[in-house]
């Protein structure tokens, strides 16, 4: 029986793109922060020391989701199966063996005998439903429990399409990951990202976009010209990305929803592609003029630009903060790249990055609270982390070439690419993709059907 504690009437409520999902949840206190041990960054006598998290998962018992019948359905584990691979890659859940289960239920809507799970040593139960319906329809139903406490914590039901099965089993996650962490998920968003085959002296460059586990795979461009660093806006789904024609950078416009690219303009001596505000209504960027770089600000409804650095120096790749009040960028001003925070109109400008070596492509996170960036330092390059004032700066990450940080919607996950060096005989030189926690924990590969490189992580779908 579901304890009398547990009051079931708020609903939750987003909208889809392919289904509507009203979810009823009560959060019942149990919120859990990720427990983390880091180690302090380390840069006396020449020491660079990369943080190493440590967290123990949460062992998640999960299901196959069941038919009318009550037994487990095909398309129930389908679901079941992409809800754990996304939670298990998150690193905070450890999906339980399924082979240690001693009584799954056969009606979802019915509490469970916590007896059965708490000695294989479950902290959390999802079950669910999952079946075709006579339009032939996937009807979805979930429940979450905390088998410790006995107690439901969220609850949900949806229709999808069969195009819609792996979005709606990433929502599912996106709500466990919630419930059970207190923070957002990140589960369903997508990635774009440069695709690169072909030998380094004739790499082919392609923009592509693939969910963010790496499925539904799709090439954007058809590799008739470089494209550079795609950028997402964080209010509609629309990427600005370079693409060199006839050596010139021009700056596209992508719809993702329709397709539609719109060129925004050519602009000589443009090395990064403009990123979006916040608030959508505005492209920062850097421009090479007169052999000086300074950095402009472009409104999308006039298309009309405003200078905000006048130096001698090379101020690039600058980032709003969430609020759109701040700039954060590199310039070498004082005499070595390092990261520079100023005012909206320019104003008010500081140095906020003071360890060893050269800092660039700074980018603030969706919390506020930090930047990543990526680092250069004897030879080797690195992914950290900084207060936006500078301090408790963090190394995550190093490799031969490792750049282009981005993060989740969620500020707690970021993906960068690696590249290997290229052998004397012209191979190697590949770009992969890699995720990981802003603790230092749990990097892993994002597998792409090709090299990859520059990627750029969208906010929540629609």
């Amino acid at each position: 029986m579901m304890c009398s504690s547990v009051v079931m009437g708020a609903k939750m409520e987003r909208t889809w793109a392919l289904a509507r999902v009203s979810a009823l949840a009560t959060l019942i206190g149990l919120i859990f922060s990720a427990l983390v041990s880091t180690l302090a960054l380390a840069q006396s006598n020449d020491v660079i020391t990369i943080t190493e998290g440590n967290v123990e998962p949460s062992p998640i018992a999960i299901t196959d989701f069941i038919g009318p019948d009550g037994q487990a359905s095909e398309i129930g584990r389908e679901i079941a199966g992409i809800i754990s691979d996304d939670l298990e890659g998150s690193g905070l859940f450890r999906p339980l063996s399924q082979a240690a289960f001693f009584n799954p239920p056969q009606d979802a809507s019915v509490a469970p005998d916590f007896a059965d799970w708490r000695p294989i040593g479950a902290d959390a139960l999802l079950i669910g439903s999952a079946y075709y319906n006579a339009e032939n329809m996937i009807e979805v139903e979930f429940y979450l429990w905390d088998v410790l406490r006995g107690e439901l914590i969220a609850a949900g039901s949806g229709s999808v399409s069969e195009i819609g099965k792996r979005r709606i089993s990433h929502q599912i996650a996106d709500v466990v990951y919630k419930k059970w962490t207190g923070d957002d998920g990140y589960f369903d968003t997508r990635i774009v990202y440069v695709a690169e085959s072909g030998p380094p002296e004739k790499r082919i460059k392609r923009l592509a976009i693939m969910d963010q586990d790496g499925h539904n795979h799709i090439f954007l461009t058809d590799g008739g010209s470089l494209v550079l660093t795609p950028r997402f806006s964080q209010e509609v789904q629309e990427i600005a990305y370079l693409n060199y024609f006839n050596d010139n950078p021009n700056v596209y416009l992508l719809d993702i929803q329709s397709a539609k690219s719109e060129l925004l303009g050519s602009f000589p001596g443009m090395s990064f592609a403009p990123r979006f505000s916040y608030d959508g209504k505005s492209l920062i960027m850097s421009l090479a003029r007169s052999g000086v770089t300074n950095i402009f600000v472009m409104d999308l409804s006039t298309r009309q630009t405003k200078q905000l650095t006048n130096t001698p120096f090379i101020d690039t790749s600058p980032s709003f903060s969430p609020d759109d009040q701040q700039i954060v960028f590199n310039s070498d001003r004082s005499g070595s790249q390092q990261l520079y925070v100023m005012n909206r109109d320019g104003s008010n400008v500081r140095r906020i990055s003071r360890g060893k070596g050269r800092y660039a492509t700074p980018v603030w996170s969706p919390r506020g609270d930090i930047v990543a960036f990526t680092k250069m330092y004897k030879g080797e390059f690195y992914i950290g982390v900084m207060n936006s004032d500078g301090s408790g700066e963090r190394l995550l990450a190093k490799g031969f070439l490792v750049e282009g940080p981005t993060w989740a919607p969620n500020g707690r996950v970021l993906m960068y690419f690696k590249q290997n060096p290229t052998n004397s005989d012209g191979s190697g030189g590949e770009s992969y993709l890699y995720r990981i926690d802003i603790t230092g924990f749990n990097e892993r590969r994002i597998i792409t059907p090709e090299g990859a490189s520059d990627p750029a992580w969208s906010p929540f779908l629609p």
